[in-house]
């Protein structure tokens, strides 16, 4: 079985959000100091590289990331390639009639090709496709960008409907070396007391051939 990471590296330099916290860490002890340990501490977003939403992230009855059924997170899941104009939703009709076939469906756009990069006018998903996904029994969406929704987007019509569908959400990955097809996700948000989002470190298995 292979391992494919679909995680970008946190760091500094990884683009977030304007005016949200990025990646910072902090090194107290450094074996380069002459210290008898390395020890440092983190502080980031929530929402920075791949990372799933919770619920009260963008919906003031949501539940937080604690509360989270972790079997969204874990199973078979189809990654799709969608190439459409920059800044533009997907829609139903931008899949050609590809059947969905596994409960967890991540988007290949290509529109957020570096994570280290802000670029606004990626590609995110359309209310419609979220109905079209769960009318098929998906519990799971995940794109390659930072959000579902546009950059400038402040009704967040996406999210919203995510919420009344009661899907999950994977934001964040990187796609560019994954052929389209069916894997097995891995994608487990951290326990966080009420929060809005974890960073996740997502990969994708792939059954070797015989």
């Amino acid at each position: 079985m292979r391992i494919i990471d679909i995680s970008p590296t946190l760091s500094s330099r990884l683009a977030v959000f304007p005016g949200d916290q990025p990646f910072e860490r902090k090194v107290a002890l450094d074996f380069a100091k002459g210290h008898n340990l390395a020890l440092s501490s983190i502080r980031t977003s929530v929402h920075a590289g791949a990372h799933t939403d919770a619920p009260n992230h963008y919906h003031p009855d949501g539940h937080p990331i604690e509360k989270r059924d972790l079997g969204r997170y874990l199973g078979p899941c189809q990654v799709i390639s969608v190439v459409i104009e920059p800044g533009a939703r997907i829609l139903p009709a931008h899949l050609n009639q590809r059947e969905i076939s596994a409960e967890r469906v991540l988007f290949k756009t290509g529109s957020f090709p570096d994570p280290e990069r802000w670029k606004a006018d990626f590609n995110s998903l359309s209310p419609e496709l979220v109905d079209f996904l769960a009318d098929r029994g998906v519990v799971l969406v995940g794109i390659d960008t930072p959000s579902v929704d546009p950059a400038e987007s402040k009704a967040l019509e996406t999210h919203n409907r995510i919420y009344q569908r009661d899907l999950a959400i994977l934001e964040g990955i990187v796609l560019d070396v994954v052929q389209d097809g069916i894997y097995e996700l891995i994608a487990l948000p951290l326990k966080i007391e009420g929060g809005d989002a974890s960073p996740v470190r997502a990969v994708l298995l792939e059954r070797e051939l015989k």
